[in-house]
């Protein structure tokens, strides 16, 4: 931390030139407040937050590299008259008020909080919180995205560019170059592993491989960057010992098997290379054979099959490993209970919700590790990059089991993947219903599993006559095998397949030449499904639009209105 003689020589410095720009001394990245409070005040305690948001993404949209909010400024005057805040003692929610902050901010955000007392006068008492840019994806607070725009805090999703440049912003850690590392420091075995597994992917390849070397293998599997070892190459291939490269990044993982009152019965942890230790956490798991009497038969003679779908265990195990953020100096876990495995790994959701990932099942736009995961696919460790977890969800819907539940808090993701019937009348619905959609399969199992169900999901299922009591007593009907025929209502409630309302803008296109965001809006809300509230009715009309663009459809004209492209 600067001390007071640094801060007041900072402070000037920024009201110097605050000055010398007039009226427009306050810039996107650049925000002056006086006193903080509920009511009356310059600025609430909740829009605090909102501000951290806005002018971290303006600052990533502006170039800088760090934004600013300055309590104790005067607005307009840029004179220092103080302010009420002190961190200290400030609360909110009976917890700490910085607390509070950081917690409501996703992807947490390491902003800085200086306080002093101007020229050492108490009733001229300055905050400056020092705020780094966006990096990779916009920064929400309580999943709100806000941006500075000029002098005004505005919502973030207006701006489809802005979002845009913040989504292409990020620095991938995992592509980064280790200068002193060497092949030398790279497993043997981890190597001849890798080039079994790319042989595997790519036969085209496979005698040719036999006259490469290491160094043109490793280029060519994209695990190096022109002979350079990269934190990807230690992460998947690098020795025990080498670990220490990556410093302060961890690369471990860590099996532990527990019993149905938590008690810890054992455990193990791998280090890299973890194109092997991956292969020895798989084999710790006891993937015992699970007998059952399928619901929907009527038989007295049970059927055998294993407790998890293979597929399932590598593909969760290798997302944590493709997904987490290594600079949070975590461990990848795997618990083992006698029904259950639970994955975990440090680092939010960047698709947002499994929602996203289940309903528009295309590659995600943004990852945190890029070159992390291109690597994986080339060595076939993870199916091609966003595939994955949507055949997890169909391999569990198959054995009539609960669907993958995901637990998104705190910068980690949680999986949990049960291996067992626990509810015939859902298992019923399954297999008697090969309609419902993936979506509606999800929502159900988070009926089953009593987990967070919104009121408009509630409606929906309700209105399918697939569950009943009220809230929050909701459990999946008896008699749903007879009602989901009715394929009129069904289709109101559930709404028709993407290609219908991509069809429906084209055509719109078609005879209006150009139309804006809220000609589409107007168009498409009331043909979306009725389990969608409005703010998601008009996200999905936002997603239809950016989906046509990448298929080169429809486009940005000079008036930032859409348009059919030339190649339609």
């Amino acid at each position: 931390m600067r001390s007071s003689q640094e801060l007041t020589s900072f402070l000037e410095s920024i009201l110097e030139k605050a000055k010398s720009r007039g009226s427009a001394g306050e810039t996107e990245w650049l925000e002056f407040k006086t006193n903080i409070g509920d009511t009356h005040a310059s600025i609430t305690y909740e829009f605090l937050g909102h501000y951290l948001s806005g002018l971290a993404n303006a600052a990533c949209v502006k170039d800088v590299a760090y934004a600013y909010l300055i309590l104790g400024i005067e607005d307009s005057t840029w004179n220092i008259v103080g302010t009420n805040l002190k961190m200290e003692s400030a609360k909110r929610s009976n917890e700490s008020y910085e607390l509070w902050l950081r917690r409501g901010l996703n992807p947490s955000l390491s902003f800085v909080i200086e306080e002093f007392d101007y020229h050492d006068d108490p009733q001229k008492h300055i905050v400056i919180f020092t705020i780094p840019a966006a990096s990779g994806e916009p920064i929400s607070f309580y999943k709100k995205e806000s941006i500075r725009i000029g002098s005004n805090l505005t919502d973030l999703k207006n701006y489809p560019n802005f979002l845009r440049k913040i989504l292409n912003s990020e620095t991938d850690w995992s592509s980064n170059i280790i200068e002193k590392a060497t092949i030398d420091d790279l497993d043997p075995e981890a190597i001849k592993a890798a080039r079994e597994q790319f042989a595997n992917k790519h036969e085209e390849f496979r005698e040719e491989m036999e006259t490469w070397d290491d160094i043109k293998f490793l280029n060519k599997a994209k695990i190096t960057r022109q002979g350079k070892i990269t934190n990807t190459a230690i992460i998947l291939l690098g020795k025990p010992e080498s670990e220490v490269l990556i410093s302060p990044a961890v690369a471990k993982i860590r099996w532990i098997l527990k019993d149905s009152k938590e008690n810890e019965r054992d455990y193990q942890i791998e280090s890299c290379p973890f194109i092997l230790a991956s292969k020895k956490i798989y084999a710790k798991i006891r993937n015992l054979k699970y007998r059952f009497i399928p619901p929907e038969q009527g038989t007295l003679f049970p059927e055998e099959m294993d407790t998890y779908e293979p597929y399932v265990i590598r593909e969760a195990l290798n997302n944590a490993i493709a997904h987490q953020d290594y600079t949070m100096s975590g461990m990848i876990n795997v618990v083992e209970y006698d029904d259950k495995l639970v994955f975990s790994n440090k680092g939010n959701f960047i698709p947002e919700s499994v929602k996203n990932v289940l309903t528009f099942d295309a590659p995600e736009e943004r990852y945190r590790n890029r070159f992390l995961a291109q690597a994986m696919v080339e060595l076939k460790m993870v199916d091609t990059i966003g595939s994955g977890i949507r055949r997890m969800f169909n391999f569990q819907r198959k054995r009539l089991f609960p669907m993958p539940d995901y637990e998104l808090s705190n910068n980690r993701v949680q999986v949990t993947i049960t291996g067992k019937i626990i509810d015939n009348n859902y298992s019923t619905l399954l297999a008697k219903n090969p309609d419902l959609t993936i979506n509606d399969v999800e929502i159900l199992s988070r009926v089953l599993l009593k987990r967070n169900v919104t009121s408009a999901e509630i409606d929906y299922l309700r209105k399918l006559k697939l569950i009943e009591g009220r809230k929050p007593n909701i459990y999946i009907s008896k008699t749903v095998a007879q009602t989901v025929g009715k394929k009129v209502s069904y289709t109101k409630i559930k709404g028709f397949d993407d290609k219908y309302y991509k069809d429906l803008i084209c055509q719109a296109l078609e005879q209006h030449e150009q139309l804006g965001r809220k000609d589409f809006e107007e168009l498409l809300i009331d043909k979306l499904p009725d389990i969608l509230d409005r703010e998601k009715k008009i996200n999905k009309v936002g997603n239809l639009l950016t989906s046509l663009r990448k298929k080169g459809l429809i486009k940005f004209n000079s008036e930032n209105k859409w348009v059919l492209s030339k190649t339609k």
